[in-house]
């Protein structure tokens, strides 16, 4: 794939929020460096037009109609596209840097930054640079040297990014049949998954894992809540 090489850097969005997509066009327009090239607001969507598009970056929030942009970043890494990928969303920073990192992204930001810093974000991208703000960094960071602080964290943390999945399927109520159907997997496989679920987070059966699962998502859902007050 071909980026752009000279004139307004071309950005791909993918969002399942409609509004977010306008707002961002509308901040970018106010830029001379800056545009949109593309929408979607799926996984299937989104690889398919990014295919025919090309952009310089994409800009992807991580729950997507139908499916996950942790997904999306794994696919488009595996397809061995170049272009830089940051991650615009409210999910937990500390949560979810590192692992959209491991997957292959160039940064996450969250939607409670203001205008003029997630336009740093992309530029900083854009520049062949990782963008993270400086208290995720530094719980990154410190993650991956093994401080002390590690065993501090949520067990929740400790779970592979398809287990976290399928966790946050079963807090939001799904079936293990309906989660097997939206992330295309085996009734079997998902049993793995919650079995494995279980195993690290200490859980004797499956009451439990639906309680800590709907706990925790209220738990997510309150924080972002939070923030969408401040």
């Amino acid at each position: 794939m071909n980026s752009n090489a000279t004139g307004p850097k071309r950005i791909f969005l993918v969002d399942d929020h409609p509004m977010v997509r306008e707002r961002l066009a509308q901040l970018f327009e106010q830029t001379t460096d800056l545009q949109v090239c593309g929408e979607a607001d799926d996984v299937s969507g989104a690889v398919d037009a990014i295919g025919r598009v090309a952009p310089d970056i994409v800009i992807i929030d991580l729950s997507l109609r139908n499916s996950n942009g942790l997904e999306l970043i794994k696919d488009i890494k595996a397809r061995g596209w170049k272009f830089p990928l940051l991650v615009l969303s409210m999910h937990d920073e500390a949560m979810y840097a590192e692992r959209v990192l491991r997957a292959g992204a160039a940064g996450y930001i969250s939607k409670q930054e203001g205008s003029q810093e997630i336009l740093r974000a992309i530029r900083k991208v854009l520049d062949g640079k990782i963008y993270l703000n400086a208290e995720v960094a530094a719980g990154v960071l410190h993650r991956i040297v093994g401080s002390a602080g590690q065993d501090k964290r949520n067990p929740v943390e400790s779970l592979a990014d398809r287990e976290l999945e399928v966790f946050q399927l079963i807090g939001n109520g799904h079936s293990t049949r309906r989660i097997a159907e939206m992330l295309g997997l085996s009734v079997k496989t998902v049993e793995s998954y919650r079995a494995r679920i279980k195993e690290k987070l200490a859980l004797d059966d499956g009451v439990q894992l639906l309680q800590r699962a709907v706990q925790w998502v209220e738990h997510s859902n309150f924080k972002r809540g939070d923030d969408d007050d401040r």
